[in-house]
């Protein structure tokens, strides 16, 4: 025979007596209440997987054929953002997020080169545009050359 001080104690692990269950205990065994609850978590998540599927279908913009090397890295990492035109896109609206509008050019002209340079390698923070990410570790310094000559011509096509 063991011993120790439970067994000594004679304590032996099962409970005496008839065992009450509380109300909430026998609503939540029967799983009338759980239920619900299960429904509706499954049912925000499915929403959730339909718009973000649906938001991908919608607006996936793809370069012309004979896009200048610029105009594909816009297109890959500036459109999601600023829209095809340069005038911002909906999707950055889902986030609260207002980007700059690339093809106002009263504004752009305001901005030098190196600004632009400058904003696209370190990001917006620096810049009091948190909502602009880096591309510095992505870019190299010719790419982000052709990605300002780009943008520039946004501003003057308008």
């Amino acid at each position: 025979m063991l011993r120790g001080p439970l067994l000594s104690s004679g304590f032996s692990g099962k409970p005496r007596g008839r065992v009450r269950r509380t109300r909430r205990a026998r609503v939540l065994s029967s799983g009338t209440m759980r239920r619900p609850l299960i429904v509706l978590v499954l049912a925000i998540a499915a929403i959730g997987v339909f718009a973000a599927g649906l938001a991908a279908l919608l607006d996936t913009p793809r370069p012309p054929r004979g896009a200048s090397r610029g105009e594909r890295l816009f297109y890959a990492l500036c459109v999601t953002c600023h829209g095809v035109d340069g005038r911002g896109s909906w999707r950055a609206s889902l986030f609260l997020i207002r980007p700059g509008n690339l093809a106002d050019a009263a504004r752009l002209d305001q901005r030098s080169d190196q600004y632009l340079v400058d904003i696209i390698k370190n990001g917006g923070a620096p810049f009091g545009r948190p909502g602009m990410p880096a591309f510095g570790a992505a870019l190299s310094e010719e790419e982000i050359r052709e990605l300002v000559a780009y943008v520039r011509g946004l501003s003057r096509a308008r």
